[in-house]
C-alpha cells in the first residue's frame, strides 16, 4: 500500500469536492447506469432592487429522489402559504424529473409540523445538541395517488 496522508480541512475546494463527491457520483453512475443528479432551487425574491433573494429551498434530484437540503423563509413570510408554494414548486419539478419520493431532515425547533402538514412522515430521529433537540428525518411519496 502506498504511503498516505489523512488531511483534515474545514475548507474543501472544488478539486477536493470533485475528488470525493465526483468520484462517488461516477461510481454510482457506473453501478446504476443512471446519471440524473441535478441541482434544484426555488427562490423567493423581493421586487425591491436592494434586497434580492430573501429565502427559498435548495436541493437536488437523483435516482428518483428529491433531496431538500436547505429551506428558509424570513419570519415575516411564514404562515401565509409561501412556504407551501415553495415546497410544492420543488415537488412538481421533481415529479417532472421522474422522482417518486422526497427526503429531508429538519430540526425539532425548526419546521417538523410544517412538513407534516405538507404530507411528510417521520422515518427517523436522532438526538443532537442542545439537549432536548433532535434531527428529524422525513419523507413523502411523490407518486400520483391511485384514486
Amino acid at each position: 500500500m502506498p504511503e498516505l496522508d489523512i488531511i483534515l480541512t474545514d475548507a474543501p475546494g472544488d478539486a477536493e469536492r470533485d475528488a470525493v463527491g465526483g468520484a462517488l457520483s461516477r461510481f454510482n453512475d457506473a453501478v446504476t447506469g443512471i446519471a440524473d443528479r441535478r441541482p434544484l432551487a426555488v427562490l423567493v425574491r423581493t421586487r425591491q432592487p436592494d434586497q434580492g433573494i430573501i429565502g427559498g429551498l435548495i436541493g437536488r434530484t437523483s435516482l428518483g429522489l428529491l433531496f431538500i437540503t436547505e429551506m428558509f423563509l424570513p419570519e415575516s413570510l411564514r404562515g401565509g402559504g409561501i412556504g407551501r408554494r415553495v415546497v410544492t414548486t420543488a415537488e412538481d419539478e421533481a415529479r417532472r424529473r421522474g422522482c417518486i419520493a422526497s427526503v429531508l431532515y429538519t430540526i425539532s425547533f425548526q419546521a417538523p409540523g410544517f412538513y407534516q402538514r405538507l404530507g411528510y412522515s417521520e422515518f427517523g430521529r436522532i438526538e443532537c445538541l442542545p439537549p432536548g433537540t433532535a434531527r428529524i428525518f422525513m419523507h413523502k411519496d411523490l407518486r400520483p395517488s391511485p384514486h
